[in-house]
């Protein structure tokens, strides 16, 4: 009897199991970033996110390179019929899969929501995902561009303070040579989005579009082709691909890395063993009137069931709480949207101040502009590929360039 009753109780608890694993929702998620984010969302989100919804699996698609392959994947999905239920977009492509229809909106959502502004959710923050009136796309990690110094390199060339502007970087530079950094600088122009293009344009307080037209044709624009011409040649730097500029800095062989502060946690975890720090963006002869919002936004995408689209919300809205807001904080350097998160990391950002620096910028936060109309990745393509043309030396006038970046992206803008 005892053995019976002992086979039937275990019998009972493997079907249980059983139906429970296979009742369970499994929702589909795309990120960019495999090395900013796979421990901010892969090791550490789903995780707790699974843990606080056991009947909801999370199955992570292979990574996209950056946001532009993030759109053009979505875009090739959406055609094939095989979109995710969520997907991570930079900032400046969320308006892109609103007017093509694939982004759901999330005001539905929202409405059942009873304490949705009390558990963070600030106008500011649904701000960023809002076109024509309602919410698309709800902030996952807002960065800044900041300066990435190693200090043994700074002191060992007697540069006492950081440089506040671009001309005071390369005075650094010379002082670094002469202490035999070769290549002592990489800066982010071919960061995604021509987002260092569009820093130097908001650190003068002009957008790179105005009413929907070029608006790097003036004087603002040729300042900020000729900083960088100034910047490349007067520090030498190198022509480093995107995924490897962090590279040369972590192995102590670039002293002034310039990049976005969504790479501070990165850094600290791959760095070699050297006194690091970061402070301000620097400004173009004065401190930046504005800098341009980077990061991204969870999107919902799903054309799956009802349970699943529901699945998802539940996993879109614990990204972007308080909790998820923070452990984004702590594990990369990106500033918490959420208000929530800010409660929570008071004596975080005191014990790391690296990760602080663009907390203190961010009432420069402007706009990361995208390109309207079909030809928006094209057009982030002609500037990335006019851009590099200064960095390898192959641009030399840049009023020529200028004018030749100008009129191919007016021709490639909708009327």
């Amino acid at each position: 009897m005892q053995v019976k009753f002992v086979f039937t109780a275990v019998f009972a608890a493997l079907v249980l199991f059983v139906s429970s694993a296979a009742s369970a929702i499994t929702i589909e998620v795309g990120y960019p970033y495999s090395a900013l984010f796979d421990v901010t969302i892969k090791d550490t989100i789903v995780p707790m996110f699974e843990k606080a919804h056991p009947g909801i699996k999370v199955k992570l698609r292979a990574t996209y390179d950056n946001y532009e392959d993030a759109a053009n994947t979505i875009l090739r999905e959406s055609v094939a019929d095989k979109l995710p239920d969520v997907t991570f977009q930079g900032l400046n492509r969320q308006s892109m899969f609103v007017e093509k229809g694939i982004a759901k909106s999330f005001e539905p959502f929202i409405a059942k929501e009873a304490n949705f502004a009390k558990d963070g959710y600030h106008k500011a923050m649904l701000d960023l995902g809002t076109f024509n009136g309602q919410v698309y796309g709800l902030p996952f990690s807002v960065s800044l561009p900041v300066g990435n110094y190693n200090m043994d390199a700074m002191n060992k060339a007697g540069i006492k303070d950081f440089p506040t502007t671009w001309d005071e970087v390369i005075v650094a530079c010379d002082k670094l040579r002469a202490v035999g950094y070769d290549n002592p600088l990489f800066w982010g122009w071919n960061i995604t989005g021509n987002w260092f293009f569009q820093a130097l344009m908001w650190s003068q307080g002009e957008p790179i579009l105005k009413n929907g037209k070029v608006n790097f044709d003036g004087r603002a624009g040729l300042n900020a082709l000729k900083t960088m011409k100034k910047l490349f040649r007067g520090c030498r730097m190198q022509n480093l691909a995107a995924g490897d500029a962090a590279k040369p800095f972590n192995a102590a062989k670039v002293a002034m890395f310039f990049w976005s502060t969504s790479a501070v946690g990165a850094i600290e975890r791959a760095k070699g063993d050297f006194v690091y720090k970061t402070s301000e963006f620097p400004g173009m002869g004065r401190p930046p009137i504005g800098l341009p919002a980077g990061g991204n936004s969870v999107m919902l995408v799903s054309t799956g069931s009802n349970a699943e689209i529901d699945a998802a919300w539940k996993f879109v809205k614990f990204c972007t709480s308080g909790k998820g807001a923070a452990v984004v904080a702590k594990t990369t350097g990106y500033m918490p949207p959420n208000k929530a998160a800010n409660e929570m990391l008071g004596d975080f950002y005191r014990e790391n101040p690296n990760k602080h620096t663009a907390v203190r910028q961010a009432g420069l936060l402007r706009e990361w502009i995208a390109y309207p109309g079909d030809n928006s990745l094209a057009i982030t393509q002609v500037i990335y590929d006019g851009l590099e043309s200064i960095v390898t030396g192959d641009a030399d006038d840049m009023e020529s360039l200028q004018q030749e970046l100008s009129e191919e992206v007016a021709s490639m803008l909708p009327n």
